[in-house]
Order: structure tokens, then C-alpha cells, then sequence
């Protein structure tokens, strides 16, 4: 490239920065070659939305449990096979809710019936992250498209990759730098809590014999934690027991994630523990208070996850289906 001699210098650096793979994704990329894209996704969604109306949740978790391993490439939607297991059944993903593979595999199915091996998979949850997002309240923003979905899928590659319940701020905060995204991204990211819930085995250890001195946390608000403890009961024979992450507004994308947060009613430790470490409550106080701010970072920051490590070019391809490679034994 050659740049004119008075160009500003400023100028020059945010153009070398630019990543090639980022700088190939366009918002039209489908504009010519399957331009009913965006409007088979958002059939897809709200019917899928309004019959289960957990799929904006799901959907949303399960983009970023693949965007954070390996970048927004679709692995996480590969199945294992008697010869590998995929990303989808590492430790870490297991407990991820069917509704979002379910509303992905629709939305393929209709666009190869529309637009056959054109939109990759790893467009389609980007967008219908963004889209159901969006049906449930939360804020709109551009989703580059043109990524191509990864040959290959590994459970091996997750562990390190997914911050989990129990895990220190610091080693929260170090997960998500190593992505390029700050502590003010990893609050605003952490909203996504407002909408879905957690199974009683990820927070059981909060509210039944926490200490010698404590049957619960004692971050917890007492009257929140033997709430619980009384659902919680028999969570030991069901698995599937579970609590919303917004105990207020469980259904709708908005900022009460935060106001919980201040009242002591964040079901996980990781959640929680926003509120008092002084790296990340002052975001937790101000989105509390402003949710037009909470809503500008969270797009914001779901905009640089959503370009991370993505591959384009011959460096992935246009998967017939989402859950397997269209070469398996090759990959």
C-alpha cells in the first residue's frame, strides 16, 4: 500500500493495525449473493424466541463460548465422533443449553434452501446472537459479515479459554486481555447475565455450609440466599435445577443485572464479586445507574469479540451443515 506523504500519522497506524482477516468483513457481504440473509435469520429467531423463550440466552452464551476459543469460527457447533472430541463436549461447554444449537441448525437449513453454501455458520450465530439480543430488549449494533466457519473442532483447546464461576477477578480479567478486551469490556460483557440462568451445582457452595461460622456467603442478601437454599433443595438429584442470574427481570436484556449486583442478589461468586473489587465496581455503579451507558459498552464490546481471530479467505470454508466439517475425515 501506498500511503500519500501527508497523510497524518495517527491515520497510518490505525491502517497497518487493521487485522487482514477484520479488514476483509464488510456489513453487505451478502448483499448479492443471498441478500434475503438478515430476514430468513430474524424469522428464524422469533419464531424460535416466542416457542422457547430461553434462545436469546442460550444463543448469546453459546457465541461467546466459541468466539472465546479459537475466535468466531463456528467450531463450538461441530459434533464429536468416534475419532475426536469436539469443542462442544469439553467440561466447559457441556451444561450449554440446546435451544441455541437448535436455532442455528434452523436458520442454516433455511438459508441452504435459499442460498446454498453461501452464508457460513459462524455468520449466522454472530447475527442471530445479535438479532435475539435485540428481540429481548437489549441494544442494536453492526455485525461484520464474511467469516468462514473452522475445519476443525478440538474440547482440548477450551480449558484456559472460558472464565468460570468460581474463578478469582484477576483470573477473569486475564482471560479477557488475552483477547483484547479490557476490564471496562469484561463488565459490560458480564451483563449478558441479565438475561439466562445458572444450575444450582455452579453456585451450591455459597449457600450450604460456606463456612464453620455461615451456612451461606455472607455477600449473599440473607433473604436472597435461604430463597435458594429452598431451591435448591434437591439439586443433588436433579441436575437441571437451576436460577436465574436477573432474579428481577429474568426475561428482559436491560441494566437490573447490575442493580442486583449492589443488593447482593448475583447468584454466582464470579457475578458477585464485581460489585467489591475495586477494578470493576465502578463500571457495576455506573451501569447501574445508566443503562444507555451499560448498552453502548456492551455493543461496543460484543463488536471486537465478534471479529476476534475470525477466518476468511482459504483459511476456513462454508459448512453444508453446522455440526460437521464438509470434509470430516480430511480435518
Amino acid at each position: 500500500m501506498i500511503l500519500p506523504l501527508f497523510l497524518p500519522l495517527f491515520l497510518v497506524s490505525s491502517i497497518t493495525l487493521i487485522p487482514t482477516a477484520q479488514s476483509k468483513l464488510s456489513l453487505n457481504y451478502y448483499s448479492k449473493t443471498c441478500p434475503a440473509f438478515l430476514d430468513v435469520v430474524q424469522q428464524i429467531i422469533t419464531d424460535k424466541q416466542l416457542a422457547a423463550p430461553t434462545t436469546a440466552a442460550a444463543t448469546l452464551r453459546l457465541f461467546f463460548h466459541d468466539c472465546m476459543v479459537g475466535g468466531c469460527d463456528a467450531s463450538l457447533l461441530i459434533s464429536s465422533t468416534s475419532s475426536n472430541n469436539a469443542e462442544r463436549d469439553a467440561d466447559d461447554n457441556r451444561s450449554l443449553p440446546g435451544d441455541g444449537f437448535d436455532v442455528i441448525v434452523r436458520a442454516k437449513t433455511a438459508l441452504e434452501l435459499r442460498c446454498p453454501g453461501i452464508v457460513s455458520c459462524a455468520d449466522i450465530l454472530a447475527v442471530a446472537t445479535r438479532d435475539l439480543v435485540t428481540m429481548v430488549g437489549g441494544p442494536f449494533y453492526d455485525v461484520r459479515l464474511g467469516r468462514k466457519d473452522s475445519f476443525t473442532s478440538h474440547a482440548i483447546d477450551v480449558k484456559g479459554h472460558l472464565a468460570t464461576p468460581n474463578m478469582s477477578i484477576t483470573e477473569i480479567i486475564n482471560i479477557f486481555a488475552s483477547r483484547g478486551l479490557d476490564v471496562k469490556d469484561m463488565v459490560a460483557l458480564s451483563g449478558a447475565h441479565t438475561i439466562g440462568f445458572s444450575h444450582c451445582s455452579q453456585f451450591s457452595h455459597r449457600i450450604f455450609n460456606f463456612s464453620t461460622s455461615s451456612q451461606f456467603d455472607p455477600s449473599l442478601n440473607p433473604k436472597f440466599a435461604r430463597e435458594l437454599q429452598k431451591l435448591c433443595a434437591n439439586y443433588t438429584k436433579d441436575e437441571e435445577m437451576s436460577a436465574f442470574n436477573d432474579v428481577m427481570t429474568p426475561g428482559k436484556f436491560d441494566n437490573m443485572y447490575y442493580s442486583n449486583l449492589q443488593k447482593g442478589l448475583g447468584v454466582l461468586v464470579s457475578d458477585q464479586a464485581l460489585a467489591s473489587d475495586p477494578r470493576t465496581k465502578p463500571f457495576v455503579d455506573l451501569y447501574a445507574a445508566n443503562q444507555t451507558a451499560f448498552f453502548r459498552d456492551f455493543a461496543h464490546a460484543m463488536e471486537k469479540v465478534s471479529v476476534f481471530s475470525v477466518k476468511t479467505g482459504k483459511k476456513g470454508e462454508v459448512r453444508h451443515r453446522c455440526d460437521a466439517s464438509n470434509n470430516p475425515q480430511a480435518s
